[in-house]
């Protein structure tokens, strides 16, 4: 029940982000003139039409969904969201004491007109319009009160026992007096302010941090692009809200329950009620970097051995990325370490390693991306930091994001200098690495070594690779080499060969990729996808594509990893990477995507792929006319890849001890 909570709380929180980035971007093309039309043929000016209905349409039944069925069950569980009619009097004591001696003093309440004008209203914030009648004059007017969550937080804990909340704002609807004494209240309403967050620095920005920073002070004054009403608010506090911001009827959004449902996480954090919450999983050290007699394994020597694949959250982030340069940088061999962060956690260790590396003599290099998005603040603070440290830090290409996930230690080995590499398909991020389903590669191999290398110099100096040697990379090779592998594995299907294609990413919305899909489908190959997200292909559609198939698992775990495989005859090419078929990935991104050679590590990535096809717990099917339906097992024992992918790693971590005792060979245990 509780991770319902959250799911409510991430899925309110999305939808923010969509109103911030993608429908704000709608509205500037608006304002422009822009009439910028996508296949669908819709005009801006449609399309947020279109939004708005869709959006009143999930938004009743989140609120349906909240309200009327999870709210009640939390009761029955003994976790209670109060309002002040449904709180015994010994609570409402309680809250009347709590309000005056810690909301009160974080209160300002602001009247609009006699002389002062509209007052502005941060992004995502939380208030209260209060209608005030003066009982002297009769005259009336309206005022704001911000609610202050960000200090207070979103509930209030209300007695000892710590299962019961009230909502900030229903504590100081309840005191309006208290803020306004000698006039009369005589109604309020909540409502939130959603604005543009979005922003573009210039090609031709001569200090990107700068650019950056500048962006970032504007972002808090963008255009407001949606306004949230609690429904049933009076008519004339309405109209003047609307009024004073100058909205349009489409970015008015009237909410029936809760505002801001993006809060509930911390309901969903409560510290009681484990039965409520999916049973603990606790990542595993993959079985060869688990070292003997309590000691940690040699990295570098496993990946000589041969290429290393971890799989998170199964296998521990800790134990093996995190491992790996801490290894790197005690390590008196290692000469230089070079990472790219695009999103990362406050509390990561591989920053401040890398300022260690700096310290000990060894050349650390760390391509900071500072536009990624909502994490700009953070990524800028790290990059001073390394700065400071004397760590080489680049901050990428005006015109592009670098999302490329990896990681480059060049350590003297003897005569010569060997290159060890990490691959990944998600960021380095500790907290994500926990809910966050994605591969991460080691390996040695001179070519993809020198490839990694070739970017770095691309990345940090003025060289643009022509040719790599094994690597996909964006924005100059990618899409080509997409298209091209389609097309190889269409000609061994003609050519009497068995052929597939199995693809898993966030996002398929490139529409050269896509035709070049639906040209496999009309050629007989049979095409799986696993989309999580934005799909805009069709599968299904007669005379098209009648051969593809395409499901999402939406689990406990954000399915976030990106892996293509092309089955032709004998040979299956599998490639992860940091990239999904987008033309942002593809046009205005450096990313990079690597063949996976190990024939085990590929079986491994197969096996994962035909579990996500086989699931019918969390996975749901595309249909031709564009809607999702969920699968279920029927009669059967159903099937969720990520429990079993749980279960095997789990199992698989115990198998080093069998090595160990000779119970089976060493080559066994590595391909185990």
């Amino acid at each position: 029940m509780l991770e319902r909570v959250r799911f409510c709380g991430i899925y309110a929180s999305n939808l923010d982000e969509f109103y911030m980035v993608r429908v704000a971007g709608l509205f500037d093309q608006l304002d422009a003139g822009i009439d910028a039309r996508g296949p669908d043929g819709l005009a801006p000016s449609e399309q947020i039409d279109r939004i708005q209905q869709r959006v009143l349409e999930l938004d009743d039944r989140l609120h349906a969904c909240f309200g009327g069925e999870i709210r009640p069950a939390l009761e029955e569980h003994g976790i209670r969201i109060i309002t002040l009619a449904s709180a015994s009097e010994a609570e409402r004591r309680e809250i009347d004491t709590r309000f005056h001696e810690q909301v009160f003093p974080a209160l300002t309440p602001l009247v609009i007109g006699m002389g002062r004008p509209f007052p502005y209203i941060s992004n995502l914030s939380l208030s209260l319009g209060v209608l005030l009648r003066d009982p002297e004059s009769g005259s009336e007017i309206i005022a704001r009160v911000k609610v202050p969550k960000e200090l207070l937080g979103r509930f209030l804990p209300v007695g000892d026992d710590g299962d019961t909340f009230i909502p900030l704002e229903e504590v100081i609807a309840a005191n309006l007096e208290a803020l306004f004494p000698g006039i009369d209240v005589v109604d309020y309403g909540f409502f939130r302010v959603t604005r543009d967050a979005d922003f573009t620095v210039s090609d031709e920005a001569d200090d990107l941090l700068q650019a950056v920073q500048d962006e970032l002070r504007r972002r808090r004054f963008g255009e407001v692009v949606r306004l949230e009403i609690a429904a049933g608010m009076n008519p004339k506090l309405r109209d003047q809200l609307i009024g004073a911001l100058r909205l349009e009827d489409r970015e008015v959004y009237d909410v029936d329950g809760l505002i801001d449902l993006g809060d509930l996480g911390s309901i969903a954090d409560i510290p009681s009620h484990a039965e409520l919450r999916y049973s603990p999983w606790s990542p595993v050290t993959q079985p060869r970097l688990q070292g003997e007699e309590g000691e940690p394994a040699d990295i570098f020597a496993e990946i000589r051995l041969g290429d290393v694949l971890v799989h998170h959250p199964y296998d521990s982030f800790t134990t093996s990325v995190e491992r790996f340069v801490e290894q790197a940088v005690s390590d008196p061999d290692v000469l230089a370490i070079k990472q790219t962060v695009y999103r990362t956690s406050d509390d990561s260790p591989l920053v401040p390693w890398l300022i260690r590396a700096s310290e000990r003599g060894k050349q650390a290099v760390c391509m900071v991306e500072l536009k990624a998005r909502f994490d700009e603040e953070a990524n800028i603070h790290w990059a001073q930091a390394l700065e400071e440290a004397g760590v080489h830090v680049v901050y990428g290409i005006p015109g592009l994001k670098t999302h490329v996930k990896a990681l480059l230690v060049v350590r003297r080995e003897g005569d010569r200098v060997r290159e060890y590499v990490h691959i990944g398909t998600g960021n380095y991020h500790p907290k994500t690495a926990r809910i966050y389903t994605d591969f991460g590669l080691f390996t040695a191999d001179p070519d993809i070594g020198a490839d990694v290398a070739a970017m770095f110099n691309f990345l940090t100096g003025y060289a643009r690779p022509a040719v790599y040697r094994k690597m996909l990379v964006s924005p100059t090779t990618m899409r080509d080499r997409f298209i091209e592998e389609i097309e190889r594995t269409v000609a061994a299907h003609e050519a009497g060969e068995e052929a597939r294609i199995s693809l898993k990413m966030n996002s398929l919305v490139d529409a050269a990729c896509i035709r070049a899909l639906y040209a496999a489908s009309q050629a007989g190959v049979p095409v799986d996808l696993n989309v999580r997200g934005i799909c805009c292909l069709r599968p299904r559609v007669e005379g098209i594509s009648e051969n593809i198939r395409v499901v999402s698992i939406v689990g406990r775990f954000l399915e976030h990893s990106r892996v293509y495989a092309f089955r032709r005859g004998e040979e299956t090419r599998v490639l992860m990477g940091s990239a999904d078929m987008m033309p942002r990935n593809l046009d205005s991104r450096v990313e990079l995507v690597t063949p996976v050679e190990d024939p085990a590590l590929r079986d491994d990535m197969l096996d994962v792929l035909e579990r996500c096809f086989a699931d019918d717990e969390n996975s749901w099917e595309l249909g031709s006319d564009g809607s999702w339906t969920r699968n279920s097992p029927g009669d059967g024992p159903g099937r969720s890849v990520q429990r079993e992918l749980r279960e095997i790693h789990a199992a698989r971590s115990a198998e080093p001890l069998a090595a160990a005792t000779g119970e089976f060979p060493r080559e066994e245990a590595r391909l185990g």
